[in-house]
């Protein structure tokens, strides 16, 4: 065998097969699928961190407002109570003795419960409100404005900003 012309001869040229040339085609889309599996387990996972931290947070504003409002049942629970000193601080007594201590009584629990978080609503002479307000008697009258509230049947209250109660009022129609 001569070597002429720096040519190579036939039978020493290398014929790569088929397989051989397929394989880095193979091993480039096996890389790119697995890339793709990645992102998408990167992105799974960033969803899954952004929910829990969502479910954290919301958990936590939960436990927040139960503990804030964990009194407000016990408190819903003595509105009748309060009523009840309110309507007999009303009634004539003759003895000035006890009525000074239904209001001593009476001035301590309110006072219990608005250190807890109670508030009272003022009615009379605001303008009627649907929110803040119960109208069980509207009446016809010229002495005050349209939508005006005239009287508590029963006063109303929030508790730390949330209505608890509404005021029960007589509503004023202009005639």
């Amino acid at each position: 065998m001569s070597v002429e012309n720096n040519e190579i001869p036939v039978e020493n040229t290398i014929e790569t097969p088929v397989e051989e040339t397929a394989a880095p085609d193979k091993a480039a889309a096996e890389i790119a699928q697995l890339r793709g599996e990645r992102d998408d387990l990167k992105e799974l996972l960033l969803r899954r961190q952004a929910e829990f931290d969502n479910f954290r947070k919301r958990t936590e504003r939960e436990r927040t407002e139960y503990v804030q409002f964990a009194a407000m049942d016990t408190v819903k629970e003595l509105l009748p109570v309060l009523d009840d000193f309110e309507r007999a601080l009303k009634v004539e007594c003759s003895s000035p003795e006890y009525v000074k201590g239904i209001e001593m009584i009476y001035n301590r629990m309110a006072e219990s419960l608005k250190k807890q978080g109670l508030e009272a609503i003022d009615a009379v002479g605001k303008p009627f409100d649907p929110h803040l307000h119960q109208a069980i008697e509207r009446v016809e009258t010229a002495d005050a404005a349209d939508n005006t509230v005239l009287g508590e049947f029963q006063r109303g209250y929030n508790f730390k900003g949330k209505l608890l109660r509404p005021a029960m009022v007589r509503v004023a129609v202009r005639s």
